[in-house]
């Protein structure tokens, strides 16, 4: 799907001009990342909401300076977390701050989220919920969502690393474009698929604990780096490419 396409189809969601650059923004960069599932296809996806509220609007219910509450108000979770992380960009901490987002979904590629905070030289890690979509290794209920993390640290070298995992084998995304079945849909791991399973229920967890209204959301630590880690281990690293670089030809 071109760009001129994509931001057409936006429109014609009912998008306005200014969340459809931010939403086209989030899903082209997936692509150009080689994150299918993140991308372009999640159009196709909005397209088959019936109750797609495109006039909804994310708020800031709380400000502290240590800590902050979004709720999404009806706002897809992409716009609610666009809101968020300029609202960081133009007021940083002064130290250190924790956002707790309320009623935020669906939130896409997280390390998009944070890759934009440490590009600004901030500290970056942010988790979010989805729909229970992992089971125990060993079978029963499905428990947790895939509940991605994503950690961004900002470098002196111009290039921030970016760790951005989920905790499924594969991630939902790549079942809707149908890059996976959704039987593979497990945590990943294979034989030790139990640590994934368990930093899945702990994310869980932590994000349910911090929210207090119902449905999904994301918590977001952006700080002010007190050191520059990367360049010597980009230097440790030989050439072998870190964590949110892009992939090689």
């Amino acid at each position: 799907m071109r760009p001129d396409e994509a931001r057409s189809r936006l429109a014609r969601l009912g998008f306005g001009a200014e969340d459809v650059d931010s939403l086209a923004a989030h899903f082209l960069e997936a692509e150009a990342r080689g994150q299918l599932g993140h991308g372009v296809s999640r159009i196709e996806w909005l397209e088959t909401w019936t109750e797609l509220n495109t006039a909804a609007r994310p708020s800031r219910i709380e400000a502290e300076p240590g800590y902050e509450r979004w709720d999404g108000g009806g706002a897809l979770g992409y716009l609610t977390l666009e809101a968020v992380v300029r609202a960081q960009l133009d007021d940083p901490p002064a130290r250190a701050r924790l956002v707790v987002c309320s009623r935020t979904f669906p939130t896409g590629s997280l390390g998009y989220w944070v890759r934009r905070l440490a590009d600004a030289g901030l500290v970056g890690v942010l988790t979010a919920t989805s729909p229970r979509r992992l089971a125990h290794p060993e079978g029963g209920e499905q428990l947790a969502g895939t509940n991605p993390l994503a950690i961004a640290i900002p470098s002196s070298d111009g290039a921030p690393v970016v760790s951005d995992v989920s905790m499924g084998a594969v991630t939902y995304g790549a079942v809707l474009a149908g890059h996976a079945r959704p039987e593979e849909l497990v945590p990943f791991g294979g034989p030790l698929a139990h640590k994934a399973f368990a930093l899945a229920v702990g994310l869980q967890l932590l994000v349910d604990a911090l929210n207090p209204e119902d449905g999904y959301g994301a918590v977001l630590l952006v700080a002010r780096p007190e050191a520059d880690p990367v360049p010597s281990l980009r230097a440790l690293a030989g050439g072998v490419r870190l964590p949110g670089s892009r992939a090689r030809p």
